[in-house]
C-alpha cells in the first residue's frame, strides 16, 4: 500500500514538472519569436526614394518633398514602385559613352533681342508749310533752293499785297487820329494775316506803311519743297515752302507677327546705319500700328530718335535691335533639353541615378540658349541636355512594346538591340 502511494506521488510530481517546463518553453519561444521579428525588422534594408509625385496624378514630380497648390503633400515613389514602362535605365559606362549631360531646372532672367530692319523718315510732327493768308506777289526770294537749311525767323521772301498795304495805311491813320478802336481792329487784321511782332514794331516806329512785307521761316530745318518763284502771284493758302525739322527723326520698322507680343510702346531700342559703322543711336518706340501686312506677316512700328547733329538722313536704311524681357525671373531650361516633335515638347528628367523619364512640358518665351517652362518641370530637377534623342528613342520603343503586351522574348530582343552581345561560335555549324 505504501509502495503504491509513493509511486502515485512521484507520478504527480513528474506531471507537474512536465507542465511547468512546457509553460516556460512556450514563454521562451514567444519571446524568442518577438526578438527574432524585431531583429528582422531592424535588419530589413531601407527602400530608396526615387522621387515625389503629384498627389492629384498630374505629370509633375519633385526630387525633394513638397506640397501642391492645395497644400497636399507629394507622394514618395520608392525604387521598384510606380509605372516605369517608359523609363530608361542606363549604366554609368553607357552614360559616358553616349555623352549624356545634365543641367538643373532653375529660375532665370530671359532677355531676348528682336532684330528688324527699317528706314529713317521725316518726323511728320515736325513738318511745316509756309502758306500766306492773303493774296499777293513775290517781289524777292531770300531762300531760293531746295535742301537749303534755314533758321527759325529767317527771312524767306518779300511779298507785295494790296490788302496789306491798305491795312497798314488804315492802322497808321487810326493811330495818328487817336481812334483807338479802329487802330486795334487794323492791328488785329495784320496779325491774323501772319505779320510778326518785329515788323509791326518797325511800322509803329517809322510811322510809314511799307510797300512789301517779309515772310519768315516758322521753324529751323531743311527746305524740302519750294514752289515759290520770284515775280509769281500767289493765292491765300497756297504752299510756297515745305520745311522739315530734322532734329528729331522717325525710324519705320517692320516686326514679324510672332515677335509682336514682345514689343511695347515706350520700349527702347538700338539703331545702326551703314553710314556710321560701330555707332549706335538710342531710339524709343512711340507707336505700334494696329494693322498687319497680310503678305509679309509684319506690323509697322514707329520709333523716334533725337538727331541734333543731323547725322541721320531721311531714306537711310537702318538695323533695329529691340531688347525685350525684364528683371522677372522665370523657370527655364536649355533649349537643347527639349525634344520637339511638332505635336508636343518633351524633356528627359533624371528620376534616379542612371534612370531617366520623358516628361511632356509646356514652353513659353525663348531667349538665347534657354526657354521658359510653364508646366511639366520643377525647380531643381535635372534634365538631359545632350544625347537626349537616343534616350528618348529607347524610351518610346520600350513604352510601345509594353503597350502591345510584349512577351519576355520580345523584351529580351529589345534589350539586345540597344545592348548587343558579342557573337558566339557554334562548333557543330562550323564542322558542317
Amino acid at each position: 500500500m505504501k509502495t503504491t502511494t509513493a509511486i502515485l506521488g512521484m507520478a504527480a510530481l513528474l506531471v507537474t514538472a512536465l507542465a511547468t517546463g512546457y509553460w516556460w518553453g512556450g514563454q521562451g519561444s514567444r519571446h524568442g519569436s518577438e526578438a527574432t521579428s524585431k531583429m528582422a525588422e531592424t535588419a530589413k534594408p531601407q527602400r530608396k526614394i526615387l522621387y515625389y509625385r503629384n498627389p492629384m496624378g498630374l505629370p509633375d514630380t519633385s526630387p525633394i518633398p513638397k506640397k501642391d497648390s492645395m497644400g497636399m503633400d507629394y507622394i514618395a515613389v520608392y525604387e521598384g514602385e510606380g509605372n516605369t514602362s517608359n523609363q530608361v535605365a542606363l549604366s554609368t559606362e553607357k552614360i559616358q559613352k553616349l555623352g549624356v549631360k545634365l543641367e538643373a531646372v532653375s529660375m532665370r532672367e530671359l532677355n531676348r533681342v528682336v532684330h528688324a530692319v527699317g528706314t529713317i523718315q521725316i518726323n511728320e510732327q515736325r513738318l511745316h508749310t509756309v502758306s500766306p493768308r492773303f493774296e499777293g506777289w513775290i517781289e524777292r526770294l531770300h531762300v531760293n533752293a531746295t535742301g537749303q537749311p534755314v533758321a527759325r525767323g529767317q527771312a524767306l521772301m518779300e511779298v507785295y499785297s494790296p490788302e496789306l498795304a491798305s491795312a497798314q495805311a488804315e492802322y497808321l491813320i487810326a493811330v495818328q487820329a487817336g481812334m483807338r478802336q479802329l487802330a486795334e481792329s487794323s492791328l488785329t487784321r495784320l496779325r491774323n494775316w501772319g505779320i510778326d511782332e518785329a515788323q509791326l514794331g518797325e511800322l509803329n516806329k517809322s510811322g510809314q506803311a511799307r510797300h512789301t512785307m517779309t515772310l519768315s521761316a516758322p521753324v529751323a530745318g531743311i527746305v524740302l519743297e519750294k514752289t515759290a518763284v520770284q515775280g509769281m502771284r500767289f493765292m491765300p493758302g497756297e504752299a510756297l515752302y515745305k520745311i522739315a525739322d530734322l532734329s528729331s527723326v522717325w525710324v519705320m520698322s517692320d516686326i514679324f507677327e510672332q515677335d509682336l507680343a514682345l514689343i511695347k510702346t515706350g520700349q527702347t531700342a538700338r539703331v545702326k546705319v551703314n553710314a556710321y559703322p560701330g555707332q549706335e543711336f538710342a531710339a524709343k518706340i512711340s507707336y505700334i500700328y494696329p494693322t498687319l501686312n497680310s503678305q509679309t506677316r509684319t506690323a509697322s512700328v514707329r520709333l523716334e530718335i533725337n538727331n541734333p547733329a543731323g547725322l541721320l538722313k531721311p531714306g537711310m536704311y537702318a538695323e533695329v535691335h529691340f531688347a525685350t524681357g525684364g528683371k522677372t525671373r522665370v523657370l527655364a531650361v536649355p533649349s537643347s533639353a527639349v525634344i520637339d516633335s511638332g505635336n508636343r515638347q518633351v524633356a528627359l528628367v533624371e528620376v534616379a541615378e542612371g534612370r531617366f523619364e520623358p516628361r511632356e512640358v509646356k514652353l513659353g518665351q525663348r531667349a538665347g540658349d534657354y526657354v521658359e517652362v510653364l508646366s511639366g518641370l520643377s525647380e531643381g530637377e535635372k534634365v538631359v541636355t545632350s544625347a537626349n534623342f537616343l534616350i528618348d528613342a529607347e524610351s518610346n520603343l520600350k513604352a510601345a512594346l509594353a503597350a502591345f503586351g510584349a512577351s519576355g522574348s520580345e523584351s529580351k530582343a529589345n534589350s539586345e538591340i540597344f545592348n548587343p552581345k558579342p557573337e558566339t561560335r557554334n562548333p557543330q555549324r562550323e564542322g558542317r
